[in-house]
């Protein structure tokens, strides 16, 4: 690769967007390239899944794939002066209702990791950490994993820290919606073209665009006349609710030094729920719910496809009272009465991208030459931000592992999404508030 001749536009300034613009510029100083996204990179909220108050770290995962290079990432965010300042090793406490722990201890001891990670009883759970978890659910509960070196990391602050350190080394910002990508009758791919008109051109179109990726990739089909452009099968944009309590000082005393907590259900039971520590400065406690929906929608005459709704900020602060309900009860299966009495607020509708499998996509499109994607977060993305982009360099480069490129590929096998706890299962209609008509 020539750094003086090679461009590129990367769509999506979110944490596989930034990781790819910071990685480049690092290895290829004179190489021109571009972020664009819809939101500067500083403002006070923005619609990437991956700006928020908080995100888990964790290296807790059956598939061992993710594990190793969680561990990578984790072992950066410990000891990169970049990356540290943002992450809190807490510790996590999981409870399993399957072979879960089992697996990530036995991958722990595959990969040669030595950590104090162990699996115990339910009776041995109710009483770690002062016994904030004692009235916990643990209903069909198998053992409780504990691993006391995950945490969480400050993920707005990081998104925004590491931004700004790629454009001081010459990385580019630019503040526009994309509209389509520029696509030649054959196939080739050369730029994008925002909704106020404007081009931009690069010998390299990387799409990190998250929840908006299936819909730019359905413009840019019917746009370009060429329908293998779209994502169909391969991606779909779910949301998720979060919330937060601000905790006063009595509640903040016992659950100040609290881990990351995670109930973990079955494919059956429906998706993980999550609960993170107060952040240190506002005191503000974080959960996110079980209910993962689409929103499909007509994006353009007779094409339907799951995306944000239509509004700059994807209107994530309109939070039906279902919704919130669904924190209502996550904050019940961790903590039962002793919390009910808490205020919850600052609710948040959060969309990514998911795949069925909740693999990520790093891979060539195959419709187009010079296009190429990497998202499909599918809500765990966050605690791979320090290596994202060596990977998806590697993908730009053809050097990825076989085994990596195949499980990341545009086109692959996937499984049904019945098989997948965390597909997003309902639609965004059927939770909103009801609309209350005037009787005359």
């Amino acid at each position: 690769m020539s750094s003086g001749q090679e461009s590129y536009i990367i769509v999506g300034a979110g944490v596989f967007g930034v990781s790819t613009a910071y990685t480049l510029i690092k290895k290829y100083p004179n190489a021109s390239v571009t972020l664009v996204d819809r939101d500067a990179y500083d403002a006070d909220t923005r619609v990437a899944a991956s700006w928020d108050w908080n995100k888990v770290v964790r290296a807790d995962y059956d598939d061992i794939i993710y594990c190793e290079l969680a561990l990578e990432a984790q072992d950066i965010f410990r000891s990169d002066p970049l990356w540290k300042p943002y992450f809190h090793e807490t510790g996590l406490i999981w409870t399993c209702r399957d072979d879960y722990a089992r697996s990530v201890i036995d991958n722990y001891k595959r990969l040669g990791r030595k950590a104090d990670i162990k699996a115990v009883s339910v009776e041995e759970a109710r009483k770690l950490y002062n016994g904030i978890f004692e009235d916990a659910d643990y209903t069909g509960v198998k053992e409780v994993l504990i691993n006391p070196t995950g945490g969480w990391g400050a993920a707005g602050d990081s998104l925004r820290a590491i931004t700004r350190e790629a454009l001081k080394l010459g990385v580019k910002y630019e503040v526009a919606e994309v509209a389509t990508l520029l696509l030649s009758k054959t196939g080739n791919c050369s730029g994008i073209k925002t909704t106020k008109g404007k081009v931009l051109k690069a010998t390299h179109t990387l799409i990190c665009a998250g929840a908006y990726t299936p819909t730019l990739l359905e413009y840019s089909a019917v746009n370009s006349g060429l329908p293998n452009i779209a994502a169909g099968f391969r991606l779909i944009a779910g949301g998720i609710t979060t919330g937060m309590a601000k905790l006063d000082d009595e509640s903040h005393a016992i659950f100040g030094s609290m881990p990351v907590a995670f109930q973990g259900y079955t494919t059956a039971q429906g998706p993980f729920i999550g609960s993170l520590p107060p952040t240190p400065d506002d005191r503000e406690m974080k959960w996110w719910g079980q209910t993962i929906f689409k929103n499909t929608r007509e994006v353009l005459p007779g094409h339907y496809v799951s995306s944000p709704p239509p509004k700059p900020d994807y209107a994530q602060w309109e939070v039906s009272k279902r919704l919130k309900d669904d924190i209502k009860y996550a904050n019940k299966v961790f903590y039962g009465k002793k919390t009910a009495h808490w205020n919850l607020e600052k609710h948040r509708i959060c969309w990514d991208a998911f795949t069925t499998s909740s693999d990520f996509i790093i891979s060539p499109h195959s419709a187009a030459k010079g296009l190429y994607i990497a998202t499909g977060g599918s809500f765990h993305g966050y605690k791979f931000f320090p290596v994202l982009g060596k990977y998806i360099v590697q993908m730009l480069e053809g050097q990825l592992s076989p085994q990596l490129t195949e499980k990341w590929a545009w086109d692959r096998q996937r499984p049904d999404p019945a098989l997948s706890p965390d597909w997003p299962r309902s639609e965004m209609k059927d939770l909103v508030d009801p609309v209350r008509t005037s009787k005359l």
